[in-house]
């Protein structure tokens, strides 16, 4: 008699979807990604031309925000009108000041007075005139040198002691003073003392973390305009270091406290710029991609901390010149075309708060 045996039922397999791996910088540290630097090119033919209807207005309404908070944090006897006014003094004093982040990329034909505007009502207000990040701030986008010893603007911080990260952002609070005895007593003292001179270009004329970096001297355009803005910045900070004797210490302390929190906000989106994971070797402009980091919408915080397109770092590094009111729609072309889990998707991140815990945890595990 032919009998059959219903066979055992035989295990499962797992069928679960496994999740792509995110790309990473390692993944493109020798080879580019050439479709996607194709994709960036073909799709945004259209886009990349800087608009003054935009920058104008935007960076005027920031510092005239920010100087009406001032005004009001100054002159208000209510505590909590003065703070308020403060907070909102610093944040918009902070969008104003990240148009120097633009100066340092658009054609100097593209905006005419632009960068004379943005220096008197900004930059030399804030002793951080435009020549202390023009001339320095393109070495941070060379191939050759980003990430290495030779870049301004990196340091390995996920790579460092947990100590560093803490100490990298409260130090900024000490940004006001220090800029105003760089232009209110050093440059002066340079004027005389040649060799002080050298010494304050060298190491204290570039906004740069990298302790070891020095500054060469300028060349072309930028000489005059180096030697215009440190004179204007050095009278101001001159008139800052004797208000207090016409004024009482008041306004200047005030000044100073929003100044400070302006600095660390600036230097905690400097932290969560990058990822911070390379030790000095060179990199493709992919690698460089996906060390820098995206915050893209949704959600509005992003535009608060990283404002003026910074949002968009990573992607900023894929096309430096590309004006900032044109990033989110390159990223949306972007991400449309390239789709999600694709190399672009490696760089897009969820909020600060995220990206600060993974630069800790790399610190404490190390």
């Amino acid at each position: 008699m032919n009998i059959q045996q219903t066979p055992s039922a035989a295990p499962k397999a797992d069928v679960s979807p496994q999740q792509p791996r995110r790309a990473v910088r390692a993944d493109f540290q020798t080879e580019d990604d050439k479709d996607m630097l194709r994709a960036a090119r073909d799709l945004t033919k259209d886009l990349g031309e800087a608009k003054p209807g935009i920058y104008w207005p935007d960076m005027l309404l920031s510092a005239g925000v920010g100087y009406a908070g001032i005004a009001t944090a100054i002159l208000s006897s209510n505590t909590i009108i003065a703070v308020v006014a403060g907070v909102v003094a610093s944040l918009a004093m902070y969008r104003a000041l990240m148009f120097i982040h633009e100066l340092t990329h658009i054609k100097s034909d593209a905006l005419p007075g632009f960068r004379l505007g943005w220096n008197l009502m900004v930059g030399i207000p804030m002793l951080t005139p435009s020549f202390m990040y023009e001339g320095v701030h393109v070495i941070h986008h060379k191939r050759t040198q980003y990430g290495t010893i030779e870049d301004p603007e990196y340091l390995p911080l996920a790579l460092m002691k947990p100590w560093s990260l803490p100490a990298f952002v409260l130090v900024a609070l000490l940004a006001p003073l220090a800029l105003i005895i760089r232009f209110g007593i050093l440059v002066p003292l340079g004027w005389i003392i040649p060799p002080v001179r050298t010494f304050v270009w060298q190491r204290f004329s570039s906004l740069s973390i990298n302790p070891d970096f020095r500054r060469k001297p300028p060349t072309g355009k930028l000489i005059n305009r180096a030697r215009w803005q440190e004179i204007g910045a050095s009278v101001w900070a001159i008139a800052v270091l004797l208000s207090p004797l016409v004024f009482d210490w008041r306004p200047i302390l005030i000044a100073l406290a929003i100044f400070s929190v302006t600095a660390v906000l600036n230097q905690l989106r400097t932290l969560v710029a990058h990822l911070w994971e390379n030790e000095g070797d060179p990199m493709t402009v992919t690698a460089q991609f996906l060390d820098s980091v995206n915050v893209p919408p949704p959600g509005p915080i992003a535009e608060v901390w990283a404002p003026v397109g910074l949002r968009y770092h990573a992607l900023h590094h894929l096309m430096p010149s590309m004006p900032y009111h044109d990033l989110p729609e390159t990223h949306r072309r972007l991400k449309k075309e390239l789709g999600e889990n694709s190399t672009y998707d490696g760089a897009n991140h969820a909020g600060m708060f995220p990206l600060v815990g993974r630069i800790a945890r790399s610190t404490m595990m190390r």
